[in-house]
């Protein structure tokens, strides 16, 4: 299958998550560690490593989707991924670099698609 659910499509969203995950992991190190306090850059962190996990869970989903294409559950998994890290990480960058704590609302929502992604994986036919 070709598309967005085609395993191209998750091979190349695999790779621009992985490439920020690095370009924004260098970010942090370099550029805002004499900006965010201690516990701001641990939440920084701490999104870079979930959005570095789900950029791998990625190329997973990339491969299950070429081995069987016709999968609903893999592709869900895919986009529960990609959410997850928008919303999960995303709420995390941005919460560390503003300080603004409201936004830490959003994050429990990426992670609940995390887990849905893995639950979809995990019940996926294979």
């Amino acid at each position: 299958m070709t598309g967005i659910r085609g395993w191209r499509f998750w091979a190349k969203a695999g790779s621009a998550a992985m490439f920020l995950a690095v370009a924004l992991g260098a970010f942090g190190a370099h550029g805002l560690k004499d900006v965010l306090s201690q516990t701001m850059r641990e939440v920084y962190e701490t999104a870079v490593r979930y959005q570095v996990y789900h950029a791998l869970a990625l190329f997973a989903v990339a491969w299950l989707a070429h081995v069987n294409p016709s999968s609903r559950a893999v592709c869900a998994a895919g986009w529960c991924f990609v959410l997850g890290i928008v919303l999960f990480s995303g709420s995390l960058y941005a919460l560390s670099v503003t300080g603004y704590k409201i936004l830490g609302i959003i994050t429990p929502i990426g992670g609940l698609l995390f887990l849905s992604g893995w639950a979809c994986l995990f019940f996926a036919k294979l």
